[in-house]
């Protein structure tokens, strides 16, 4: 099964929809709750960064017997150090946004913990690429 999902990077009100919507589908195909939640943070945490600092972005579903696997795709200012995005605490995010309850610099290092894999590429001026994959069995 594949999934296609455009982000709006300045709709804050529908930030999240498409990683809700992936939940409610794998929770129809009888998915292991343990790894739903796996999925739901993971793909959450990665579409807010597309909203709150990419001006959003694609993002596309693999579901197989196997795996789930989750590219996310922008256009936005890439990650100059990505070792450093990965620390927690650490945080690009202006006072609007951490205004709005968001950026405390969890994003990346929920996004490796909930994830059974994660590989990121960055470019400064030409955006990011995530793809995430939690394994089924």
């Amino acid at each position: 099964m594949k999934l296609h999902y455009y982000v709006d990077g300045d709709a804050f009100i529908s930030a999240g929809e498409a990683s809700s919507e992936v939940k409610n589908v794998l929770k129809q195909l009888g998915i292991d709750p343990a790894i739903i939640r796996k999925i739901a943070i993971s793909m959450y945490e990665a579409e807010m960064n597309m909203v709150l600092h990419a001006n959003g972005g694609e993002i596309d579903v693999k579901v197989t017997p196997e795996k789930i696997n989750i590219i996310l795709k922008d256009q936005g200012p890439g990650i100059p150090d990505i070792e450093l995005a990965m620390q927690e605490g650490f945080s690009t995010a202006d006072q609007k946004i951490r205004d709005l309850g968001f950026g405390a610099g969890m994003g990346l290092p929920n996004i490796k913990k909930y994830s059974d894999e994660l590989q990121i590429q960055s470019e400064v001026g030409k955006g990011t690429e995530v793809k995430i994959t939690v394994w089924l069995k």
